[in-house]
């Protein structure tokens, strides 16, 4: 009851940060031009307009899933996230061309390894949106969730801050 009154007044609630697991502009995901990213139906978070070329571990993880197309990563880190990585819309068309997978499903990460290293511009160049979409898939398990929109983000930045319920 006590930890009740003490979170309606702010108090006593713990704020988890997960960090960016690559360089760019950080957008919010209604811009993205894919409704099931937009609406947010496969969790919230941010999306990313990616400067660099490569996706690193944003937190101590283990790897659940990546997609050998070198697309997307699903991640369950250490303080309890369930982020998933997904780098470009439709990108899985490329049949893993221009992706490096770095990673395996059942590897322990540390943060700022090496998951994928993607080719930018050549994907762009075969006509695909790059945009990286950076989600916490159970959102519904905190108080709230604020990505760092309109911002400018290095790799392992403060991305996006949750505080628990």
């Amino acid at each position: 009851m006590f930890s009740r009154l003490l979170q309606s007044f702010g108090l006593g609630v713990r704020e988890r940060v997960l960090c960016a697991p690559l360089a760019g502009n950080v957008k919010p995901l209604s811009e993205v031009q894919d409704q099931t990213f937009a609406l947010g139906l496969l969790g919230e978070g941010v999306a990313i307009e990616p400067t660099g070329n490569r996706v690193v571990a944003p937190a101590d993880a283990k790897v659940e899933a990546i997609f050998p197309t070198g697309h997307a990563a699903a991640l369950r880190t250490d303080d309890g996230f369930d982020v998933l990585i997904h780098v470009g819309l439709e990108t899985y068309n490329l049949e893993g061309r221009h992706f490096s997978v770095k990673a395996e499903p059942g590897d322990s990460v540390a943060k700022g390894d090496v998951l994928i290293e993607f080719d930018r511009e050549a994907i762009v160049a075969e006509g695909y949106d790059i945009t990286v979409l950076v989600l916490i898939r159970n959102a519904a398990e905190f108080a709230s969730l604020k990505g760092s929109v309109g911002t400018h983000v290095a790799e392992l930045d403060k991305l996006i801050a949750v505080k628990s319920r």
